[in-house]
């Protein structure tokens, strides 16, 4: 029995931050939004309808008359918004199709080898993603991942005629996209890679799939050579397997404002801590090494730089974030010097190893099983009644050092008093 050929499908949410805070705004449904970095930064999302005006990474404060000009509302981050979002979105996909690799935030792969209909399976995708969240997607179906990807983008650039949905099985349709479509568009190609690739004579997507892939190889590398072969048509990329335990965690924010005294910036290691002590114990791992930074602004000519980190052993491996926080807050004694004006911290969760995995001599102290306790009934509290209701003592609520988001969208989906009220007429 032959081996059937692979299918792929690329599932891609339209402008993802911009369609998130649309979902509970929808008198904002024909309004062009951008979404903004930590602390109000610079722009790094936008929705269809803002691209023409407003580049990516643009400083706020300098676009600041144009976004006014355009009608442009600007949104800051609000990435817990945006993280129960894409779970839901994930969550759907993944009852529709047989195997999902969860590629970003706002993007999924999935298997469809052996499965009929693909056009059909594609448009009822976007529409239970549409009916189940307000997100809009687009869906690109192919032989292999970095065809899927190019379809996607072609769904979306011809989304009038395709409807969103573009499926490139049949080769007439697959060559049409590859003569049509930039090198430069081609998953894992970039600008710098483009410039090599026009000297080359390859401009469009059509001549890096004819281009022989071991002359790529040698003059490129092995993730070209595949990107070619893949473009042919030879599928070189499986699905993913869902993501490994992390081994090291970080947890790391630009304060709202410069810190000269050393109280906020521990105030600022333990809320970090915080985070970072329930990432660990969501996948069931314990610490071994905490690592503590802090730093100055590393761009303002007129300020003094300074940067310093440590290391510090903790006595048994951890999820407690009381042992944890403690850790971190000394450490940072030992690396703060008076006289600078720091604008960011650190905390970075190190030698991670899962419960009964690591060897220690018979007399070695462990956690104790009241601490594992503790841990547990902090976790299940604030699954149910949102993050941060209980904490650590030296966590404040409303910090002056906060970062910047003056123009955040309420957390429509994470906390029970910032529920979508809609009332009754």
């Amino acid at each position: 029995m032959s081996k059937q050929e692979p299918t792929f499908a690329l599932i891609d949410c339209n402008s993802f931050y911009a369609s998130c805070e649309r979902v509970f705004r929808p008198d904002l449904a024909k309004v062009p939004i951008v979404v903004l970095s930590n602390n109000d930064g610079c722009v790094i999302a936008r929705s269809y309808d803002a691209k023409p005006f407003i580049k990516m990474g643009e400083p706020y404060f300098q676009i600041k008359h144009k976004l006014k000009q355009h009608g442009i509302v600007p949104f800051s981050s609000n990435y817990a918004l945006y993280g129960d979002m894409s779970e839901r979105v994930m969550s759907l996909i993944e009852a529709m199709v047989p195997a999902v690799e969860v590629y970003s935030i706002d993007e999924a792969f999935a298997d469809l080898t052996g499965i009929g209909g693909l056009d059909t399976l594609g448009r009822e995708i976007r529409a239970q993603v549409l009916r189940g969240t307000g997100i809009p997607v687009g869906v690109g179906i192919a032989t292999t991942k970095t065809l899927a990807k190019l379809a996607n983008h072609t769904a979306k650039r011809l989304q009038a005629q395709t409807g969103g949905v573009v499926n490139i099985i049949d080769p007439a349709k697959r060559d049409w996209v590859l003569r049509n479509t930039d090198v430069a568009e081609v998953w894992g190609v970039g600008r710098k890679m483009k410039l090599h690739l026009d000297a080359l004579g390859i401009k469009t997507a059509m001549d890096l799939a004819k281009a022989d892939p071991w002359t790529l190889r040698k003059k490129f590398s092995i993730v070209i050579e595949k990107t070619a072969r893949e473009l042919a048509g030879t599928s070189c990329l499986e699905l993913d397997e869902p993501d490994q335990l992390k081994q090291e965690i970080c947890c790391s924010r630009m304060f709202g404002k410069r810190l000269t005294e050393l109280p906020p910036i521990k105030e600022a290691l333990a809320t970090y801590m915080m985070r970072a002590s329930e990432k660990l114990r969501a996948q069931g791992s314990l610490c071994k090494k905490v690592r503590v930074c802090i730093r100055t602004g590393m761009f303002n000519p007129e300020e003094a730089k300074y940067a310093n980190g440590v290391v510090v052993d903790l006595p048994y491996p951890t999820d407690d974030v009381r042992l944890l926080t403690k850790a971190a807050v000394d450490a940072v004694d030992h690396i703060y010097r008076p006289g600078f004006k720091y604008s960011k911290a650190e905390v970075m969760l190190l030698n991670l190893c899962q419960p009964g995995e690591y060897t220690d001599d018979l007399f070695a102290v462990s956690q104790p099983a009241e601490a594992t306790r503790v841990m547990t009934v902090l976790d299940q509290i604030n699954g149910r009644w949102g993050r941060g209701t209980l904490r650590s003592a030296s966590v404040p609520t409303n910090p002056d050092w906060g970062m910047r988001r003056e123009m955040m969208s309420q957390s429509y989906t994470t906390k029970l008093d910032q529920l979508w009220k809609v009332a009754c007429v």
